[in-house]
């Protein structure tokens, strides 16, 4: 078995890292900050929206089981590419649409799925693309949230619809 990493944000991580771990192939995923300029940001420090770091969840994936071109599918379809620094009511910099790649293959191939997801789109999509930068882990409450929060008014309103929505099992 092989292992890769990608990173992405599309929003309140608790909701991205639920998708992907209903993913067969995905073998881990981890709540965490990256691509801003405060070293070890905590939850609080983001919330500010002054660290320049996005809530991105670090996926670590089988790509014998899971291609790249699957990832990004479930990427486009699990929130709005094309509202700059939102996500429904979540707003600031930290809730923006990213991709963070760790080799240039990775990349090329978020750069052509991003083209290719355009056409499901009427507005342009601001989905940045960046190389992966130092990831700084969520702590720990962060991890998992969905599963053991399932019965909290966010993830019964926000996540579980979502969920539903791209066919996963809520």
């Amino acid at each position: 078995m092989s292992e890769e990493k990608i990173s992405l944000a599309g929003g309140c991580f608790w909701c991205v890292e639920a998708v992907y771990l209903q993913i067969p192939g995905v073998l881990g995923v981890q709540s965490g900050y990256m691509g801003g300029h405060t070293e070890n940001p905590s939850y609080k420090d983001i919330c500010t929206g002054t660290t320049g770091h996005a809530e991105i969840i670090e996926i670590t994936y089988d790509p014998e089981l899971l291609t790249l071109k699957e990832i990004f599918d479930v990427f486009w379809r699990s929130h709005d590419p094309t509202t700059l620094n939102r996500q429904g009511n979540d707003q600031g910099t930290q809730y923006r649409s990213a991709i963070f790649t760790y080799n240039e293959e990775q990349k090329v191939a978020a750069l052509a799925s991003r083209e290719e997801a355009q056409a499901f789109f009427e507005d342009p999509i601001v989905t940045e693309i960046s190389d992966a930068a130092h990831f700084y882990p969520a702590e720990e409450y962060h991890h998992n949230y969905y599963q053991q929060n399932k019965s909290q008014p966010y993830c019964q309103m926000i996540i579980s619809p979502k969920l539903k929505k791209l066919g996963l099992t809520p």
